[in-house]
């Protein structure tokens, strides 16, 4: 139908002007954020702009259920407000009507945030964890400047390196001495590079060299060749960069039987289930009687969206914790909002019919 259409076309344009706005907004909050913690030094400065698209890449999903809930209460309460309403309605179009224009607009950013949820922002997350790492292991390196003794953050060891390697992850010719238990350790080794391990700890692995360990004051020592020596120069609660149960993979909380597990993977299905249920939310919400205030339906569409948003939030968070299945967790606050649609749809036929009869 010739409404139909003219209505898809009206959503996606304001759908294209809110998504850009919140995007803008979204890229700039997190620019600001990464510059502070590159200025600090928490990250590298050139891992910048990598770090912003993951973010943005992350954030997509939400921005995007948000765009489509705005842009069909925007572009139905613009005609409420220029009482275009009335003139369809009076060529026999019922406010149900406008459920199938919604869901063909809706569909295709539904299967988008789907596809952003389940698969691409838990790689981003994955990405930019690796990412951090990897820049922090090149800032390490590149930090040991060739010739020079750096004295490290603990005073109980100390580095030499007489060159840096060609993509900066490893070192030449190196010399560590360190005081640990009670002995004076001196170590050489031809190559050297950091390494971290499963539990999170960071490593310097020493490749091909030689080991002198002495007891201040006494005439022990001990020499010891080694083909591999790894010296922990860092654990994963002092690093600050830790992976998270966001940066797994659906499949792997698909198999997982743990609580938090089964909790990321409800809130990666609920994303875009609560974007269908807010579209549909939005056309009786998008109400507004000409003669009245024109921001009530805007104050209780928010106020609908943030309770929908919560309970979804305090659902995740009771699975979480074992209080509720993942099955209650998925039916209860959606069932809960699919119920009221009827009753918000007979609601607002009720007033305009009302309204109707007055004229």
């Amino acid at each position: 139908m010739v409404f139909q259409r003219a209505a898809r076309r009206e959503f996606a344009h304001s759908a294209a002007g809110i998504f850009v706005a919140l995007f803008a907004i979204m890229v700039s909050i997190q620019a600001i954020r990464l510059l502070g913690d590159a200025a600090s030094g928490r990250i590298a400065s050139e891992a910048v702009w990598a770090l912003l698209g993951f973010a943005a890449l992350n954030y997509s999903a939400y921005l995007l259920t948000l765009t489509l809930f705005v842009a069909v209460l925007l572009s139905l309460s613009r005609s409420y407000r220029d009482s275009e309403m009335v003139v369809w309605f009076s060529s026999g179009v019922s406010l149900m009507a406008w459920i199938r224009p919604v869901l063909v607009f809706a569909m295709p950013l539904i299967l988008a945030i789907a596809m952003l949820t389940l698969v691409l922002s838990p790689w981003a997350q994955q990405m930019s964890v690796e990412f951090k790492e990897k820049m922090q292991v090149r800032s390490d390196a590149s930090q040991v400047a060739p010739g020079s003794f750096k004295e490290a953050a603990s005073t109980d060891r100390v580095v030499f390196v007489e060159a840096i390697g060609d993509d900066e992850t490893y070192v030449k010719n190196v010399f560590i001495s360190a005081v640990q238990h009670g002995k004076l350790g001196v170590t050489m080794a031809g190559k050297g590079y950091q390494e971290t391990a499963e539990n999170g700890d960071r490593f310097m692995v020493l490749e091909g060299g030689r080991r002198y360990e002495v007891v201040p004051g006494t005439p022990e020592f001990r020499i010891m060749e080694f083909d591999r020596y790894a010296l922990r120069v860092e654990t994963r609660e002092s690093r600050g960069i830790e992976k998270t149960v966001a940066a797994e993979p659906t499949l792997n909380l698909l198999r997982s039987s743990n609580r938090r597990d089964q909790a990321e993977l409800l809130w990666r299905v609920n994303v875009p289930i609560s974007a269908i249920v807010l579209a549909l939310l939005a056309i009786p919400l998008s109400f507004v009687n000409p003669r009245a205030g024109r921001s009530a339906n805007l104050i209780l569409a928010l106020l609908v969206y943030m309770i929908y948003s919560n309970l979804l939030s305090m659902m995740q968070a009771w699975v979480a914790q074992g209080r509720v299945s993942v099955l209650l967790g998925l039916l209860v606050v959606h069932l809960l909002m699919i119920v009221a649609l009827p009753v918000m749809f007979a609601r607002r036929i009720l007033v305009f019919s009302f309204l109707r009869l007055r004229r």
